[in-house]
């Protein structure tokens, strides 16, 4: 990916054990084994992306991915916990089949979590702290969070070609979205994981 000054990443984490077996994950979970060699192959693919800042979650997935990019750019990370995946209270650590539900049902609201209004809310004000350090950043912002949080930033905060949906798009693990890193904050690539083509394809799975 070409050195291009003043744009703004949007990466998911890397795999986790309860990605591969559809778990809704409690906030300590690590990386597995694969989701380290995606980070390290997504830090590869950015090494010479002129990226200048680093936000991140510090929930650990989203942390240990964020270090492998700093690993590779020498670039201090900036911790924001605005940016952690939805809480999804009491049913964190059940699986998916097990929960006789749609966790993600637009009228479901988690016991002890969030609801997608309080959820929504959070991540708007999180876009506030994405769009000062945009604003403060000679170079390019990488800003490193979770599945709903990538989806409700495109979604809700930036442009889109008026023939793309953001439901179109799956989302996988250190999938890259890349904008203008001011107005209108325009993609040029929604979600986008070339950089694991060479591994085995993954464990079907797709929790958060």
């Amino acid at each position: 990916m070409a050195d291009v000054a003043r744009e703004l990443l949007i990466i998911r984490h890397g795999e986790t054990g309860h990605n591969a077996r559809r778990i809704l994950q409690p906030a300590d979970t690590p990386l597995s084994a694969r989701g380290h060699e995606q980070a390290r192959l997504l830090a590869e693919r950015l090494a010479d992306a002129g990226v200048r800042r680093i936000v991140s979650s510090d929930l650990a997935r989203a942390a240990e991915t964020a270090q492998a990019l700093e690993r590779q750019t020498g670039i201090s990370i900036h911790w924001e916990p605005l940016l952690h995946e939805r809480n999804f209270g009491d049913i964190r650590g059940t699986a998916y089949d097990d929960l006789g539900l749609d966790p993600f049902a637009s009228d479901y609201e988690p016991p002890g979590g969030e609801t997608w209004t309080v959820f929504r809310e959070r991540v708007a004000t999180a876009w506030k702290v994405v769009q000062r350090h945009a604003a403060e950043t000679e170079g390019n912002l990488a800003v490193v969070t979770h599945g709903l949080v990538c989806r409700e930033l495109v979604a809700a905060h930036l442009e889109i070609p008026s023939d793309v949906r953001e439901a179109d798009f799956p989302w996988p693990n250190t999938c890259i979205t890349i904008a203008t890193a001011a107005p209108p904050w325009r993609t040029r690539l929604i979600a986008d994981a070339t950089h694991l083509d060479s591994l085995a394809p993954a464990t079907p799975g797709a929790a958060i």
